[in-house]
Order: C-alpha cells, then sequence, then structure tokens
C-alpha cells in the first residue's frame, strides 16, 4: 500500500513520491500549498543523508547528523552509531536461518553485573486523554482520510499543533489500524513547525509492538539513532516482538546482538522477552538453554520467566514438564504465581482432563498456598466452556456455590451458550431457569444464546415464544437477538415472514447490517434474486453497505439463472452507493456473459473496470482468453494474452490449457508456440509442451504432434513417457503403426522405455501390415534391455 493515509487523498491533494532504502518503501506525499518547499526540502534530505537514511529529516538536521561526532550518548551510555549501522547490514546478509545455534547467546557473554539506577520509562496515556475532545477530533479527520480536501488537512495541520506530546500518544493508539498509525506519525513528522516529542517515539514503537509491522519498527528505531533520541531497553524489546510475530525469529534474537553493539546491557525484562519469543517460535530446547546462560552469568530468573517457559511446554503438549517446572519453582527461590497455575490449567480445559485439573487445583492450595478464589473458577469456568465441556464447567460453578462464591451471569451464560452449541437446549433453558430462581438474573446475552441455540436446531416456534418472555422478564431484546431469531426462519424457509417481522421493528430495536444480510442471503438461497437485490438497495439506503463478498454471492446466483444484465446494473449501482466493489465482482459480471456467449457485453465489461480503476487479475484475463478462443477470435486472444504479460500478471495452468486447447483444434500449431514463447519465461508450465501433443492427438492432427515430440523427449521423464504412449495409440487409432514404431524408437533412443504391451500391440499391427523387419526390431530393443515378450510373441520371433 503506497499512500499517506490513503491512495483516496492522493487525488487532487499532492505529488507522491517513493522512496526506497534497504527494501523500504517510504511513501511521501506533498501536500497543497507545500508542495514545491517539500519537494525541495525532500530532494535536498536525499543527497544529505548517508546510504542508509531514513529520509524524515529537513537539510538542516542533514547538516547537523553529517558534521556531528558518531559517538553520542544512548541510554545513558556512550553507544557507537557506526556499530548500529553494521549490524543492520551483516542482518541483511545473514537471511532467514532458523537454526537452533547458540550464537545469539553470545551477548549474555559480556553481561557485567552492576549496581543500576532504575529510571521510571513508563507511558502512561490515561482515558481522559483518549477521550479529550482534541484527541476525538483528529482521530475523526483520520478517519475521513480517504476523502480529504485541502481544508480537512488544513484543519489537522492547525489541531496538530495543539496536541500534548501525551495526547500525541493517545492519538496513535486510538488507531484500529497500527499502519494508520505509522502514516500520522510521519505525515505529523514532515508539518512545518512541528517536532515529535521523544515519547511519542518510544509510544509507536509499543503500538508497533503488538503488530507484524516490523519493518515499521525498524525504521522508527533507526530514526531515533539517527535523531539522538534516547532509546530505552523496551524498544529494543518492542521490535522483537514485532519481529517474532512475522515470523522472523532469527531476526528477533539479533536483535539482542544489536543492542550489545550498541551498548545498552540486558535486563532481565528484556531476557524475559527473549525467552518468551523463543516460546511462541516453539524452540523450547533454546528457551531452557537460553535460561541456563542467564543464570551463569548472575541474571536471576523471576517469576515472569519461568511463566513463559511453562506456557513453552504447553504448546509444546509437555504438560507434565511444565508441572514439574512449577514443582521445581520454590527450590529456586521464586514461588509459582496464580498464572503459573492457570496457564497449565487452559491446557487441561482444552484437553478435557477434569480429574488433573482438579489435582492441579487442590495442590495449588496445598503446597503453593494460592487458595483457589472467585476468580480461579471464574477463569476455569470460562475455558472448559470455551473448550465445549459444559458438564464439568457447571461442576465447578456447584464447587464454587458451596464455598461460598458468588458466580456472576457472565459465567452462568458461558455454560448455557456451551450447552447451546452443543444443542442441549433444554438443559441450557433448566439452567436460566435456575437462574432465575438465585436472583441472578440473565441478560441479553444470555437470552440470546438460547435463542440462537433453538433456532440451530430448528425450534423457530420456541425462538419466538422466548423473544416474547424476555419482555416478561424485563430483558429488551436487541439487534443480536432478533437477527438470531430471523436467521432461523431464513433457514427454514421463511424469508417473507422474517421480512415482515424485520419491517414491524416498533422501535425497540433497530436492523444493522448483519440483519440485513441474513435475509438478503436467505431470499438468495430460496432463489428470490429480486427480493434479495431489493434488500440491498434498502441495505445501502440505511448506510450500511454489503461487503464484496455479499454483493459477489448474489451476482453469481443472478449469473447462474441468466439473468446476467441484471447482475452487472446491480453491481453497478453499489458501485456508485460508494460499496465496496472490487475486481471479483465484475469478473463474475464477465464470466457471466461468456457463460451467455455474449463476448461484447463481456469486453465492454472489462473496459468499464479499467474507467472505474479497477484492475483485471489473471482469472478476468483467462476468463475472456477463453470466451474469445471458443468463438474462433484467436488472434484477439493472442493480443490478450500478451496484455496479460504486458500488465505484469503470470498465466495461469488454466490460462495455458484454454490457449492449446483453441489454438490446437483450428490446428494453428505455429502461432501457439510463438505465444508460448513469450508466455513461459514470464510462467513455466513443464507440461505445456506435453499439452500441445495431447491435445493435436485429441483433435487428430498426428502428424503436427509428432513433429513436437522433440520438445517433450529432452528430460525423459514419465510425463513424458504417457504423451509419447498418446501419440503412439493415436496412430494405432488412425491405422498407422509404423509411425507408432517411429515414436517407439525414438524413446529408446532418449533411454526412455515404452510400454511392452502397447509395443506388443504396435508389432502385432506391423505384422498385419507386412512390417515384419519393424516388428521384430521393437521386440528386439526390448529383449536388449532384459525385457521379455510374451509367449506370443517369443514364437513369432521364432
Amino acid at each position: 500500500m503506497i499512500s499517506t493515509f490513503t491512495n483516496g487523498c492522493l487525488l487532487g491533494l499532492g505529488l507522491l513520491h517513493t522512496s526506497i532504502r534497504h527494501g523500504h518503501l517510504i511513501p511521501v506525499v506533498l501536500f497543497p500549498g507545500w508542495r514545491r518547499e517539500c519537494v525541495e526540502r525532500y530532494h535536498l534530505n536525499e543527497r544529505k543523508h548517508d546510504s542508509d537514511g531514513i529520509g524524515e529529516m529537513d537539510s538542516r538536521e542533514s547538516r547537523i547528523l553529517s558534521s556531528a561526532n558518531r559517538v553520542y550518548s544512548w541510554g545513558g551510555q556512550k553507544c557507537n552509531r557506526d556499530g548500529f549501522d553494521k549490524f543492520y547490514d551483516s542482518e541483511e546478509e545473514a537471511g532467514e536461518s532458523e537454526g537452533d545455534s547458540d550464537n545469539d547467546f553470545r551477548v549474555l557473554d559480556s553481561y557485567m553485573q552492576r549496581e543500576r539506577r532504575e529510571v521510571p520509562r513508563r507511558i502512561e496515556v490515561d482515558e481522559d486523554e483518549l477521550r479529550h475532545p482534541l484527541v476525538r477530533e483528529i482521530c475523526r479527520l483520520i478517519d475521513l482520510r480517504a476523502a480529504w480536501t485541502p481544508k480537512l488537512e488544513s484543519e489537522l495541520k492547525r489541531l496538530l499543533c495543539s496536541l500534548k506530546p501525551s495526547q500525541v500518544c493517545a492519538v496513535l493508539r486510538a488507531q484500529s489500524d497500527e499502519r494508520v498509525a505509522l502514516k500520522f506519525f510521519y505525515w505529523a513528522d514532515r508539518q512545518w513547525r512541528y517536532r515529535h516529542n521523544p515519547i511519542v517515539y518510544h509510544a509507536l514503537l509499543k503500538v508497533l509492538g503488538k503488530t507484524k509491522l516490523c519493518q515499521g519498527a525498524n525504521r522508527i528505531l533507526r530514526l531515533m539513532v539517527r535523531r539522538k533520541i534516547e532509546i530505552w531497553p523496551e524498544d529494543f524489546g518492542c521490535l522483537m516482538v514485532s519481529f517474532s510475530r512475522a515470523g522472523h525469529l532469527r531476526k528477533a534474537m539479533q536483535v539482542l546482538t544489536l543492542m550489545q553493539r550498541a551498548g545498552v546491557e540486558l535486563d532481565i525484562s528484556l531476557c524475559n522477552t527473549a525467552i518468551n519469543v523463543l516460546v511462541e517460535g516453539k524452540r523450547l530446547e533454546k528457551a531452557l538453554r537460553f535460561l541456563q546462560r542467564m543464570q551463569v552469568v548472575g541474571i536471576e530468573p523471576n517469576v515472569i520467566t519461568y511463566n513463559c517457559l511453562i506456557k513453552g511446554y504447553c504448546k509444546m503438549n509437555q504438560v507434565e514438564g511444565a508441572i514439574k517446572l512449577i514443582e521445581e519453582m520454590p527450590l529456586k527461590g521464586c514461588s509459582p504465581d496464580k498464572v503459573s497455575y492457570y496457564t497449565v490449567m487452559g491446557f487441561l480445559c482444552k484437553e478435557g482432563r477434569i480429574d488433573e485439573l482438579r489435582g492441579l487445583t487442590e495442590k495449588m492450595a496445598r503446597e503453593s498456598t494460592l487458595l483457589p478464589d472467585q476468580v480461579t473458577y471464574n477463569t476455569l469456568i470460562h475455558m472448559l466452556s470455551k473448550h465445549g465441556h459444559a458438564e464439568e464447567a457447571l461442576g465447578f460453578l456447584r464447587k464454587a456455590e458451596e464455598r461460598g462464591f458468588h458466580i456472576d451471569k457472565v459465567g452462568h451464560t458461558a455454560i448455557v451458550n456451551c450447552f447451546c452449541q452443543e444443542g442441549r437446549i433444554d438443559r441450557a433453558k433448566d439452567i436460566v431457569d435456575e437462574m432465575l430462581s438465585k436472583g441472578c438474573n440473565p441478560d441479553v446475552v444470555t437470552y440470546t444464546a438460547v435463542l440462537h441455540g433453538f433456532c440451530q436446531i430448528g425450534e423457530v416456534d420456541k425462538a419466538k415464544k422466548l423473544l416474547q418472555q424476555m419482555y416478561k422478564y424485563g430483558c429488551k431484546p436487541n439487534s443480536v437477538s432478533y437477527t438470531a431469531v430471523l436467521n432461523g426462519l431464513c433457514k427454514t424457509g421463511n424469508c417473507s415472514e422474517a421480512r415482515e417481522m424485520m419491517n414491524m421493528s416498533d422501535g425497540w430495536w433497530t436492523p444493522n447490517a448483519v440483519t440485513y444480510s441474513v435475509i438478503m442471503h436467505g431470499f438468495r438461497r430460496e432463489g428470490k434474486l429480486s427480493e434479495a437485490c431489493d434488500i440491498v438497495r434498502e441495505m445501502i439506503r440505511k448506510g450500511y453497505y454489503p461487503s464484496p463478498v455479499e454483493i459477489n454471492l448474489l451476482i453469481r446466483s443472478l449469473c447462474q439463472v441468466g439473468r446476467t444484465g441484471q447482475a452487472k446494473r446491480l453491481m453497478e449501482e453499489c458501485l456508485r452507493k460508494g460499496c465496496a466493489v472490487n475486481v471479483v465482482n465484475f469478473t463474475t459480471v464477465i464470466h457471466g456473459f461468456c457463460q451467455k456467449d455474449e463476448l461484447d457485453a463481456a469486453l465492454s465489461v472489462l473496459d468499464d473496470m479499467y474507467l472505474n480503476n479497477k484492475h483485471p487479475d489473471e482469472v478476468t484475463y483467462t476468463t475472456v482468453i477463453d470466451a474469445l478462443g471458443r468463438k474462433g477470435r484467436l488472434n484477439e486472444a493472442t493480443e490478450m494474452t500478451k496484455k496479460m504479460l504486458h500488465s505484469g500478471l503470470l498465466p495461469t495452468p488454466v490460462t495455458y490449457r484454454s490457449l492449446i486447447h483453441h489454438f490446437c483444434q483450428l490446428c494453428r500449431v505455429d502461432d501457439l508456440l510463438k505465444l508460448m514463447e513469450k508466455m513461459l519465461p514470464r510462467k513455466n508450465c513443464k507440461a505445456a509442451y506435453n499439452q500441445v501433443i495431447e491435445k493435436l492427438c485429441w483433435f487428430g492432427h498426428i502428424d503436427e504432434a509428432y513433429k513436437l515430440l522433440g520438445k517433450v523427449l529432452r528430460t525423459a521423464s514419465r510425463v513424458d513417457a504417457n504423451t509419447c504412449h498418446v501419440l503412439m495409440r493415436s496412430y494405432l487409432k488412425h491405422g498407422n503403426p509404423l509411425g507408432s514404431y517411429r515414436v517407439a524408437c525414438r524413446m529408446f533412443n532418449r533411454n526412455l522405455v515404452p510400454d511392452l504391451k502397447l509395443c506388443e500391440e504396435v508389432s502385432k499391427k506391423l505384422i498385419l501390415q507386412q512390417k515384419l523387419d519393424e516388428a521384430d526390431r521393437l521386440m528386439l530393443r526390448f529383449v536388449e534391455r532384459g525385457y521379455v515378450p510374451s509367449k506370443d510373441k517369443q514364437a513369432s520371433f521364432g
């Protein structure tokens, strides 16, 4: 995605420029009013930065950094920037080896115990900051980035200058998509008379550490180096976790070496991060070796360290090892906490090992003096319910109540939902009645679970009756409750009744996007496509936009019944109303027209794709190419194939099969070979020439197939042998055993032994045609290789 905020804000707003540095694509948007000045600043930065610069600072900073001493303060210690840069150079050359080498532990060998002064480094962003009107307004403007105007951007710039550093951190945290937070950081950093406070960098790294955006976190860390911003050890931990989430375990562990070269010493929190990274990467043995090395150099593990290892044992299905580690922890001067036990309990709940679960609960109280409390029982109830063990969860609920603990409606609802998913609705209903008798009134979530359960087993009438009883018990159904009942009606073929119920919403609830989708798909499954289209239009009028998948399901149903024109109109209407119509939707309509042999209409839709900035993919092109081939318009099919290749798309196996079929049908072999010479370098198809020969045989063009035999005998594989057998059988079918004999001889010359039974049949046909010498030579070729012909053939030899 090459956009600053989105591709939409580039239209009429500015100029897109990209710079590639060390494999990272850095988007730069120059907005109105700043275009010329920012272009000059950016290109000046390009000239002033060193070879691995980020391209984010102005020319003044570049001059300062280029003349500055290469040794500076990092986290209160002297750090060598050259070592930092060389690490990245060596890292890029190292590749992604995922072996279990202990080279990454060398950083522990240089660890030196010394007295440290703990410096508080917490970034506090309280809820008040997240709810601050200024923060909320900026978040609103960011959400409108697809429709930005110069006025909106100017307003955002004005508000940006009024933000406190903690509020900038709040904006970053408030973004649901972390990529948007990263782009906002870069955009704000380029604004005139604004400079990020150091805590913003730390906050952004913390946000990116929860994602797979490891390259973004990498660039932020390097940017902090160039701007001489103090880097905390926790920042390296965020980078490690991000690399780990992206699947780059080796790079995550190399961050430890980066810290060593940067002059930042390890602490227990970073060691715990490293162990957790190894555990998440299923490298338990390596994590245990890391623990041993820690203890050798004097870094004492804490309860978090052991909890990470306990989780690792559970991930590897070695629960006995986890329990043994819990038993050994007190001997090592570190008592287990409830998290230690909860981790193992979660694994036992998942496996349904209830007896061991009870024993572990008693052991927790007996040996660790950690008495099971309400949180413990709630945890057990939820975990057991999540993994489908409703009866066992109910047993722990009873035990908790016997000990005087009060399990709230959330715990009861978890059990009710589990029973409903198992189809035991009566049992779930009993628990609801029990909740009422105990004064633990069920809420709308509890009733909705039962409603959904009734609908799953087809008891829609009971669900409707329960829906009315909810009012009696003072619980108002919401949109989710009604949608569950409507879904049940649609599944039983009562979509019209569901539509009437939705139209009769009396203010207690309002249909949402899911409600409309349920009814739309119900009408679609019943074949009432006009009603389904009406639901889509009503849905759009109410401001609920169907997804591309939902649109595609409906237009595909229309195309399947031959109403492709209506499918096209529906797609165009959705596109005009702002729905997210994608290339798959266009391809479905094109395929519908091609199935009806309305090729001109299909080509018209293809042109509409370009007009709407939707670029065809391989499936789109292949669909059109196949339709052109069926119509015999091979010249146009050739041009369409070249256009697909020119667009950078690779032909698929279906593309090859379609072209080979239609060209071979008309025996235009030379044109096919020229086209394949252009396709094969882009996407090699090893069996392409085999397919050509077999198709030519299928359509009776045997001599043309024989001319291509040399192209498949180059590798002499089993696939090639099968192709030769097809050609031999084709010659036999057309009464030309001599042609089959020539094919067999060419196979022998390539050390490829043909099928003996097939060659015996060829020999018999040759004898019938008085080709005795050829028949004898064919059988002798087998004898020379140690194959014994049948008795009849031996008699003919004699």
